[in-house]
């Protein structure tokens, strides 16, 4: 066989040979279900850190799991890998994370040795945020009728936040375990306290109350520097003293919520009279007498 005929056999074998083609999802949709696993993860890191008595590193655990749940949907929405499947996963890594973990954790921070109905408050808990879970999901195939001013406030607290309120007291002892206030310390670990933020945090998540999400909420150019600097301020402190802060933001939000109740109720009843008025100036053109 001469050379020229090899080669054209070999030339002719390759063109036939199929091409190889890699089929699945790009790796953009992955990153968001990869930083959710994290948190789901970090959560679960946080409940055996809880069972050891190091209740920090738990609180830390869970801090960490709050973070990337604030990345995972924003990164999901900036390289366009938002799915179906993708959000049934964080809401059930939320579940875990802010649902199951806190009321663990302060059931063996403070409730454990408190007799037969210390775990009802846990319970109760539990149960309205996976209420709250499953209403949020299941307003989602509705969200295009809401009006436009709604599209800015919750329906109830937040998952995140509702964890955060809920460990309230952790952190509260925490920070005066490391500022040495031994009194305050055992104060927190009294049953009462952490039944107290359990049973009130379970009752907001499942509430009608409007709640401001930030997620369009715009800033004024000439506030955009101090909003800058205040941020800043804010990593600091809260890098510098995290126990201490986050427990005065608790306090904070929770003193915010009747000022998004009475936002909320300002712009519904703004929208209503503008509905009203251009409902008036259609009746008006037809009201008149026709030639």
């Amino acid at each position: 066989m001469s050379e020229t005929t090899s080669r054209r056999k070999r030339g002719r074998l390759r063109r036939r040979a199929p091409h190889t083609r890699v089929r699945g999802p790009s790796f953009n949709r992955l990153i968001p279900n990869l930083l959710t696993m994290l948190g789901l993860c970090s959560g679960l890191t946080g409940m055996r850190f809880a069972l050891d008595g190091r209740f920090q590193s738990a609180a830390i655990a869970l801090l960490v799991s709050a973070v990337i749940d604030g990345l995972d949907g924003r990164i999901a929405r900036l390289l366009r890998g938002s799915t179906r499947f993708g959000a049934e996963f964080d809401s059930l890594s939320d579940f875990v994370c802010f649902g199951v973990a806190p009321s663990f954790v302060l059931y063996l921070w403070a409730l454990k040795d408190a007799g037969r109905y210390a775990f009802l408050p846990c319970l109760l808990f539990t149960v309205c945020m996976a209420l709250r879970l499953a209403r949020f999901n299941a307003n989602l195939d509705g969200a295009e009728d809401r009006p436009k001013y709604a599209s800015n406030f919750f329906t109830g607290v937040p998952a995140p936040a509702g964890a955060g309120l809920a460990l309230f007291p952790l952190f509260l002892g925490l920070e005066f375990n490391k500022l040495g206030f031994t009194q305050l310390y055992e104060l927190t670990r009294l049953p009462w306290l952490p039944a107290l933020t359990l049973t009130s945090t379970a009752f907001l998540l499942v509430s009608t109350l409007p709640v401001w999400s930030f997620k369009n909420f715009k800033i004024p150019a000439r506030y955009v520097l101090p909003m800058m600097l205040g941020s800043g301020i804010y990593v600091v402190a809260l890098v510098a003293d995290p126990w201490g802060v986050l427990a005065a933001m608790g306090v904070v939000y929770v003193a915010l919520l009747p000022l998004s109740r009475m936002s909320f109720h300002r712009l519904r009843h703004a929208a209503e009279s503008l509905r009203e008025e251009e409902e008036e100036e259609d009746i008006a053109p037809s009201s008149l007498p026709q030639h």
